[in-house]
């Protein structure tokens, strides 16, 4: 089963009366459970795509379905909802709130999906205990290292049971061996059945999930699905 079905995709903003065409009919299905890797230049389209996935847009012409449901023609607030009730982000730049504990963010997206405050500090703490942060929880970003952070914002992610985790450049802010154990949680999760559409610059990065899709200009100009042994890394293998 496809979680992500895009059909014939095109986004165009204008400057002034100029017409500029960022996405130029992509077309690409993403299977429940699968690791999709989406990399390309600056300017490639990359960001813009992402947003169409996450619903932080909408496209010009073509069709969207997220979990079988079309989404084009929704509006604002319904976008909204079924953005937080099916997409976990993981950025970059962790967007961690600087005064809330680590539990208190993992919180967040549970306050705005109306979870009793129970269950919210329950599932918290849970998912920072699988994310091995459970003894972390009443620590302030500020208190923790940037994997541990990033680690938070994953948990945050998850606490939803998110259809679709989307993380873009999630290994940006961090040193390589930090980005590097970020990576193998990854896999991990998406073993578990989580379904990843990472965005990244890097091809390093890419060879981390199970499928590379490449845009150039606004087009996918290569799409491959790479063996096992290149989308699985083990601790010992990446340390060796």
């Amino acid at each position: 089963m496809n979680i992500i079905e895009l059909s014939a995709i095109t986004k165009v903003y204008y400057r002034g009366a100029e017409p500029l065409t960022i996405l130029k009919s992509i077309s690409m299905n993403v299977a429940t459970s699968d690791f999709v890797a989406i990399i390309g230049p600056s300017g490639s389209g990359k960001s813009t795509l992402m947003n169409m996935i996450g619903l932080l847009d909408i496209p010009s012409s073509g069709s969207y379905r997220l979990d079988g449901i079309q989404t084009e023609k929704m509006s604002d607030s319904q976008l909204a909802e079924m953005r937080n009730r099916k997409i976990g982000f993981i950025f970059q730049q962790f967007n961690l709130l600087p005064r809330l504990t680590a539990a208190e963010n993992v919180e967040l997206p549970m306050i705005y999906a109306g979870l009793p405050k129970r269950e919210r500090r329950e599932r918290a703490h849970r998912m920072l205990a699988k994310l091995g942060m459970g003894e972390r929880g009443h620590h302030r970003p500020s208190e923790l290292s940037g994997g541990q952070q990033q680690r938070v914002a994953i948990a945050r992610a998850l606490a939803i049971g998110p259809s679709l985790l989307l993380a873009d450049e999630p290994t940006g802010a961090l040193d390589s061996r930090t980005g590097q154990e970020v990576l193998e949680l990854m896999i991990e999760l998406n073993e578990a059945g989580n379904t990843i559409v990472l965005i990244t610059h890097d091809r390093h990065i890419a060879t981390h999930a199970k499928r590379v899709v490449t845009l150039r200009d606004g087009e996918i100009v290569n799409d491959e699905r790479l063996a096992p042994h290149l989308s699985s890394v083990s601790p010992k293998e990446a340390t060796s």
